[in-house]
């Protein structure tokens, strides 16, 4: 048995070529600037913290001195965002310094925390918190910034395609 013979009048369906118009490509374009924003504000606010944090985790002491203010955490599902501004008076002047923190995990109630710093590095001052959660705290920044620049990475290739489609169809 074999299969059915086609027609000889059978016509094939051609549709025509998609246009890929002038407002995909800007939608396209404002999520390129949105996550990009995103990368930036990553890179300016959350890295630092996180890389000094890294440099001074053998050598910090609790600093009995020092205080906690503006200090919040707020959670979205897993993910849980902790700001705070820490000060501390060393004999050298006042050290002020404003962490955030970004991790994962299940949590629920408050966090308590303890104002943390190496004593030959006072101007890094950090929490306990950030401390205890340094692996966490790297592994969601790499996990969340990979994403976001996979994304970066594919709305380029779409603005590059679809743009030359656009700009051909446009002619």
């Amino acid at each position: 048995m074999g299969s059915p013979a086609k027609p000889e009048t059978a016509e094939t369906l051609r549709l025509p070529p998609d246009r890929t118009s002038w407002t995909v490509i800007l939608g396209v374009l404002f999520g390129f600037v949105l996550f990009g924003g995103l990368l930036a504000a990553s890179a300016i606010y959350t890295a630092p913290v996180l890389i000094s944090d890294w440099q001074v985790r053998e050598a910090a002491r609790p600093v009995p001195n020092a205080r906690v203010s503006d200090g919040k955490c707020s959670t979205k599902l897993v993910f849980h965002i902790c700001d705070a501004t820490l000060s501390l008076r060393t004999p050298q002047g006042s050290v002020t310094r404003r962490v955030n923190y970004v991790f994962t995990g299940l949590h629920t109630g408050d966090y308590t925390i303890g104002v943390m710093a190496d004593p030959a590095h006072p101007e890094s001052v950090t929490t306990d918190l950030g401390l205890d959660r340094l692996w966490n705290r790297a592994i969601t920044l790499l996990a969340i910034d990979g994403v976001i620049l996979a994304g970066l990475v594919g709305a380029l290739i779409s603005i590059l395609r679809n743009g030359r489609a656009a700009f051909r169809s446009a002619a």
